[in-house]
């Protein structure tokens, strides 16, 4: 690179820093986000959780709802109550997916009880986030009623409180209602391979 190329290269980088700066100087607010992070692509629960290891880092009181997955041990539930648990509260309700369990009647019961335990987290002011893993599936069959966490969202949301609420086919009164909407893209996966889920990976 010659000099008149470093030269070139420094003016458009803070030409660039300097209208970055301007956008970020009008960027003052904060307030408690609604996120949430749908498609059929991998990593709704994984970007989610990375953002609860953040509160759990910033030493921010956080909660997990999980409404789906059942009693197998994952890496992160295992990491969060171990050694993590006076910060993080972390509560699996469900039994597995409704192609496991089969008992409809049991499942609706453990969604409602999940939604019970996330209304308790999410109205308690200290917890500055509360992750309700996988509640678009309960959504997408009903056992939970969209209308009803919509409002309660709005009404009864602590203004601080970020809630983050992960799964495929998120309903359109959720997408509308969020702050920020992530939709995972599937491009490729290796379980259309033939692999199984991985630890480390997938749980």
């Amino acid at each position: 690179m010659t000099d008149d190329d470093s030269a070139r290269h420094n003016a458009k980088m803070a030409k660039k820093k300097a209208a970055r700066d301007k956008i970020m100087a009008t960027k003052t607010d904060e307030k408690g986000l609604v996120i949430v992070h749908t498609g059929k692509g991998k990593g709704k629960s994984s970007a989610a959780f990375g953002m609860i290891f953040r509160c759990i880092a910033h030493e921010m009181p956080c909660a997990v709802v999980q409404f789906i997955k059942g009693g197998m041990s994952t890496g992160e539930r295992d990491l969060i109550l171990g050694r993590f648990g006076d910060i993080c509260q972390f509560h699996t309700m469900g039994e597995g997916f409704t192609w496991e369990t089969q008992d409809k009647s049991r499942d609706i019961e453990m969604a409602q009880a999940a939604w019970a335990k996330a209304k308790e987290l999410i109205r308690d002011e200290r917890n500055r986030m509360v992750l309700l893993d996988e509640i678009n599936i309960a959504l997408r069959y009903d056992y939970v009623d969209v209308a009803e966490i919509v409002a309660f969202l709005r009404a009864e949301k602590p203004p601080m409180t970020h809630v983050v609420l992960t799964g495929r086919n998120a309903k359109e009164e959720l997408i509308e209602l969020a702050d920020l909407v992530t939709e995972m893209e599937l491009v490729k996966h290796p379980f259309r391979s033939g692999i199984k889920a991985q630890v480390g990976v997938e749980y």
